[in-house]
């Protein structure tokens, strides 16, 4: 069962701006990304479900970060169908990431009062996804969709969408601020962030600078667009 409520959720992605995104078949390499990501500041963090059983090495790390009370919402992404949302969820789920939009996965989230990011790609999709009480939405593959150009095209009529292009972010202050000024709530950052050099040299060292840079630099651009 999930620890945080969909409020929380939101307001944590929302807050640092950032959600990292891995998958790794490892109990112990995922824990070390984990607690590298929540040690450089990130709230939330999308464990991807792609291997097999790879709702056993997530439902260990709920465990792991309850036992040992770390301060991060751990969620689940690439979830296509209401089978697996469920899974997931029943393994302490707090959040539920997808790369397209399943209409039976919002209705388990909503019963469950578990945030829901779909994927989504046109301004259609978006506004179903809304209706189905997505508060922020997912474009994915967020370069090949458009880009901060798409972004700022969907908010000119709909100022009210909330935001989180995964797919095409880098960790860099230019990506950054391409995403940011055209008025994303939150981005999602996968291999550009917790790269695959990390995760073979368990350096989560490295991993906790590069989270704690991407989050310093997110609240420089959010100071500077207010001026």
């Amino acid at each position: 069962m999930a620890q945080h409520d969909r409020m929380a959720v939101l307001n944590a992605m929302f807050a640092t701006g950032v959600v990292p995104v891995f998958y790794h078949k490892d109990l112990q390499t995922t824990i070390g990304v984990i607690e590298a990501c929540a040690a450089g500041g990130a709230k939330a963090v999308e464990f991807t479900n792609r291997g097999d059983l790879a709702y056993r090495v997530f439902a260990d790390s709920v465990q792991h970060i309850l036992d040992k009370k770390i301060d991060v919402i751990l969620g689940v992404g690439s979830v296509v169908d209401a089978p697996t949302a469920a899974l997931y969820i029943a393994s302490g789920a707090n959040f539920v990431v997808g790369p397209l939009l399943n209409p039976e996965v919002a209705r388990l989230c909503n019963r469950r009062k578990i945030a829901y990011s779909p994927g989504c790609g046109s301004a259609s999709e978006i506004s179903e996804a809304e209706e189905l009480g997505v508060e922020i939405v997912k474009v994915f593959p967020g370069k090949e969709v458009g880009g901060p150009g798409f972004v700022k095209s969907v908010l000119g009529p709909c100022p009210w969408t909330r935001i989180m292009p995964t797919g095409g972010v880098d960790a860099t202050r230019e990506s950054l601020e391409s995403w940011f000024k055209a008025g994303v709530a939150c981005v999602g950052v996968g291999s550009n962030l917790i790269t695959k050099e990390i995760l073979d040299q368990k350096d989560f060292a490295a991993l906790t600078a590069n989270v704690r840079q991407v989050v310093d630099t997110i609240k420089e651009i959010r100071a500077a667009l207010k001026k």
